[in-house]
């Protein structure tokens, strides 16, 4: 699987109008389609938090008095390049109306995964 920066610059970062209908096919419930994009959408704002953390300390500069703050180029870039993804939900959204996204129900011992 791609990494989530390179999967998500293709996507159109504002929200949008969706089919209720069929946003329901999988689950037959617009609540449990809601619960799953919720939770997937939490998983990729961690995965994008701690990947765009990973990126910014490759280019940190370590000095030894706290008063000494360097502005870092590429620090700058990055960070501007992070903020114009699409946010988590718009990403989980669209992984989940493309069937990208597998999911089970514990309780229930039933198991479903999204459109191949």
């Amino acid at each position: 699987m791609a990494d989530i920066k390179t999967k998500a610059q293709g996507l159109d970062p504002n929200l949008k109008a969706r089919d209720i209908v069929e946003m329901v096919k999988q689950t037959g419930n617009i609540y449990e389609t809601l619960a799953i994009i919720t939770k997937r959408s939490r998983q990729l704002a961690i995965d994008l938090k701690h990947e765009l953390h990973n990126k910014l300390e490759e280019f940190a500069v370590s000095s030894d008095t706290i008063e000494e703050i360097t502005e870092n180029k590429e620090q700058i870039e990055i960070s501007k390049f992070y903020e114009k993804l699409p946010s988590p939900t718009v990403i989980a959204t669209e992984e989940y109306l493309n069937g990208e996204i597998h999911y089970h129900y514990n309780d229930r011992h039933q198991h479903h995964s999204g459109r191949r």
